[in-house]
Parts: C-alpha cells; sequence; structure tokens
C-alpha cells in the first residue's frame, strides 16, 4: 500500500498542467504555454562549450557529495562578490537544482512535528516538501502588495517553529522583499530561534530600481540562521542541466550532505563543469535576459489591465504575474458556471488554447499565474485570446 505520508502530498499543479499540455501538442492541438517557470532563452554558448569539452575529456565520472572543489569555490567567489557574504568552499553543496536543496535542508533540520512557517502566496511545492519533511507547514499571509507581513509572521510562531521559507523575489508574485523587512525578519529569527531558508533563484531578474538582498548578509547571527539555496537554472537558462547548491552553517551543511549522500550520492558532472564556466564567464548574457524580461513584463502588464475586469501589480522581479480575477470567478459560459480559478484555467486552455496556473495552486485564490518567459509576440497572441476567450463569459447577475 501507498505511505499514508505520500498519500496526504498534493501532486505539483505545474507538472500536471506540463503534462497534460505536452499530451495535446502531440494530438496537434496548438497551446500557448505561459504555465511553466522556464526561461526560453538557449544555454549561453560559452557553458555549452564547457560541457562538450568535459564529455570529451573523459569527466564523467562520480564526483564528491557536495560537489568538486573548483565549483564551490566559484560559487563562495560568486556568493561574495555580488551577495556580499562569505562562505567557505565546504559550507557550500550542491543538488540537482534548488528544488532537491530545499527539500535535502527540510530533510535535515526538521523533526516530526516542527511547523515552518510560509508567506504565501508561495511556490506550490514548499508546503508539500515541508510535508514530506514530516514538517507541518503554517502559511501566513503577505501584505496586500504582496510583500512580507512581518506582524503575521510573528504570530504564526510557536515554540515548534523550526523555519520560515522565503523566496525573494518572488514566485509567483514577483514580489522582492526590502532589505528593510528582511532585517526585521532576520530579528525575529534570532529572537525565536529559527532558521530562514532563502530561495533566491530569481535574484538577477530585478526591476524598477529594486536591489536583491540576500539576508545571510545583513549580520552574522542573519549568516549562522539562514540557509541560502540559489540554481543555474533561472540565471543561465540552464533548467535542464539540474544544478542547484545550497550555503549554509558548517553544521548545516554537514547535516545536508548526509542526505545526499543517501539520496543523490552526487550531482552530474558535466553539469558541474559547465556550472563553473558559467560563474566565471562573461555575465553578460544574464544582463541581457534579465533586460528582455523586464521589457516583456512591462508589456504583459499593460495589456492585462486593458482587459475588462483583470487587476494586475506590475511585479518587480522574477519572470511572473499573478493577476487578479475575481470579477469572472460566478460568470457562466453555456450554463456552466465557472466557480473558481482552477476553472477559470480550464476554461482558458479550452477556448483560448493557453496556458495559465490556477492561483490557487500557490495558495492565491481568485488569481491566475501568469509567466512571461515568451517573446512578446507570444504574449500578445496569448493576450489577445484570452481577452475574447472571457468576453464569452456571461456576467453575473446583480443583486437586488
Amino acid at each position: 500500500m501507498i505511505s499514508k505520508r505520500i498519500q496526504e502530498v498534493e501532486p505539483s499543479r505545474t507538472v500536471e498542467l506540463t503534462n497534460r499540455i505536452a499530451a495535446m501538442r502531440r494530438e496537434g492541438i496548438p497551446v500557448i504555454g505561459l504555465n511553466v517557470g522556464e526561461p526560453d532563452f538557449d544555454t549561453p554558448a560559452h557553458i555549452r562549450r564547457a560541457a562538450k569539452e568535459a564529455i570529451e575529456e573523459g569527466f564523467t565520472r562520480y564526483t564528491p557529495v557536495m560537489g568538486v572543489p573548483e565549483i564551490r569555490e566559484a560559487i563562495a567567489s560568486k556568493l561574495m562578490r555580488e551577495n556580499h557574504v562569505e562562505y567557505a568552499p565546504d559550507e557550500i553543496t550542491l543538488g540537482p537544482g534548488a528544488k532537491q536543496c530545499i527539500y535535502a535542508a527540510l530533510l535535515a533540520l526538521c523533526d516530526p512535528g516542527d511547523e515552518v512557517i510560509i508567506p504565501c502566496p508561495c511556490w506550490v511545492s514548499y508546503t508539500e516538501m515541508v510535508r514530506m519533511a514530516g514538517g507541518v507547514p503554517v502559511a501566513v499571509r503577505t501584505a496586500e502588495d504582496f510583500s512580507l507581513d512581518l506582524a503575521h509572521i510573528e504570530r504564526a510562531v510557536t515554540g515548534r517553529t523550526k523555519a520560515v521559507i522565503i523566496n525573494t523575489p518572488n514566485n509567483p508574485t514577483g514580489a522582492v522583499y526590502s532589505k528593510e523587512s528582511l532585517e526585521e525578519l532576520a530579528l525575529l529569527a534570532q529572537k525565536h530561534d529559527f532558521y530562514v531558508l532563502s530561495d533566491e533563484v530569481y535574484e538577477c531578474m530585478v526591476y524598477e530600481g529594486r536591489t536583491h538582498v540576500s539576508v545571510s548578509a545583513l549580520s552574522r547571527d542573519a549568516r549562522r540562521r539562514t540557509v541560502l539555496i540559489n540554481s543555474f537554472s533561472k540565471t543561465y537558462a540552464m533548467t535542464g542541466w539540474r544544478l542547484g547548491y545550497l550555503a549554509a552553517d558548517r553544521e548545516v551543511v554537514q547535516a545536508v550532505n548526509v542526505v545526499q549522500s543517501q539520496m543523490v550520492s552526487s550531482v552530474n558532472s558535466i553539469s558541474q563543469k559547465a556550472g563553473i564556466a558559467a560563474l566565471q564567464g562573461s555575465q553578460d548574457c544574464v544582463r541581457e535576459m534579465a533586460s528582455e524580461y523586464d521589457r516583456r513584463r512591462l508589456f504583459l502588464h499593460e495589456r492585462l489591465n486593458r482587459i475588462e475586469g483583470i487587476r494586475c501589480q506590475s511585479g518587480e522581479g522574477a519572470f511572473y504575474l499573478l493577476p487578479d480575477v475575481t470579477d469572472y470567478l460566478g460568470r457562466t459560459y453555456n450554463g456552466k458556471r465557472i466557480a473558481d480559478d482552477l476553472a477559470l484555467a480550464e476554461f482558458l486552455l479550452e477556448k483560448a488554447r493557453v496556458a495559465v496556473v490556477p492561483g490557487s495552486a500557490f495558495l492565491a485564490p481568485g488569481h491566475l499565474r501568469i509567466t512571461y518567459a515568451a517573446s512578446v509576440e507570444t504574449l500578445e497572441r496569448a493576450a489577445d485570446a484570452m481577452e475574447a476567450a472571457l468576453r464569452l463569459l456571461e456576467k453575473k447577475e446583480k443583486k437586488v
């Protein structure tokens, strides 16, 4: 029989939707996919060359659990140079993507029944990874503008609180947490003795003059309590290479390595060579991709807000928008009622052939998550198709 633990875990809505769209496309049904958080750029050429060289040189065997020293040294240099925080190479470990690093950290830190506070809206996997690690996810609302609400977080703290998970820049909201709010969070962590798991995979994608701040750089105590998690997937368009990393106090990294030694043994050797090239090569490719994302963000934000009944904040980072679509809930099409955001997403997939993710998957009911990791031309076609489909919905009757 399947374990009770797994029966209680919700499957990833984003992965389920990706599989469904792939099936539709195999059947010849055209779908505009704005559901997957994946760069639409190719991995930069100098990174691909490094991987080819690694293969030709026969660098295809197991590596140490933590990763080869050269990549950990390169990550340490990057963290000092860009994030202004110092980690020794043995305070850094690798994983097959940031997702797995987060789960390994939760396994290393959480005892059964420990509570992990998660500001929401939040990424779909946080709550379920906490459950799989034996912990209890505790969702708290962010402020109206999706910034951290420290009062809500502190009210959620109990004697069982082990950690708070933050994601800045944020998926799905696009919020970039301010230095002041992160300083307050660090003080709360010190006051109540908990860890901060800081997911920073979108750090290079910040707009409107905002600055990404790593909470671990704020103070010595903040560094001690922070588990910094990042990856190469978004920054360098390397999603399929499966390469992420974790930096933390040596005691935490040693515990994570125990998990990794039994779970993954080691990370893809060729990807590690590619990762070294990514970190040590020109960063012009990163800046160019971020600039293009910003252009798309501005376009899609303006275009969505021109659709009657949609209200959308502009977002400050990452490559997502989270429009409020509550005005469409309760409307009908051919007598069928659109009860919630899931039904609305299904309607748009059927009638507009546009795939978006229902906000409920991110604990944001009444919203849709839309990625702008697609060309402006694609975004324009998608928005036009969505608007045309939404016009088909009959408005709710007003109560007298």
